[in-house]
């Protein structure tokens, strides 16, 4: 369960390490508090820095320090129980940026991500990710 203030991990490759949750962006149904599939408005904690030969460049990295994006809840860290009755958790929470079309901001996922996200209607980052759990 995501709230505000809480932090996750970027894992597509949009340049983006850090994000920090400003709000839930969905019905009141869980008192503002995401879970995997969800999706939050968050800002740009950490980035990974932009080498200076890219800087003059357009096609430097599509993220900075400060940027405020919307993004897609991938893995959280609180149990989530499945109809089969087994409990996932994962060992941190993550998150893949989007744009204003619900589109990922990235090309690449680099970890592993919820098999929730498929019924949620993420197919597109469920393909890109190496392993579903």
């Amino acid at each position: 369960m995501i709230g505000l203030k809480g932090t996750l991990n970027v894992i597509d490759n949009s340049g983006a390490l850090l994000v920090e949750c400003v709000n839930v962006l969905k019905n009141k149904v869980n008192n503002g508090w995401g879970g995997v599939g969800d999706e939050i408005v968050c800002v740009v904690k950490r980035a990974r820095p932009v080498p200076a030969s890219a800087q003059l460049s357009a096609a430097a990295l599509k993220v900075r320090r400060g940027d405020v994006r919307r993004a897609v809840i991938v893995r959280t860290r609180k149990p989530v129980r499945r109809p089969d009755g087994r409990w996932i958790r994962f060992d941190d929470n993550a998150a893949v940026l989007l744009n204003n079309k619900r589109e990922m901001l990235g090309t690449r996922i680099g970890g592993v991500v919820s098999a929730d996200l498929r019924m949620k209607g993420w197919g597109k980052i469920v393909s890109l990710a190496p392993k579903v759990i």
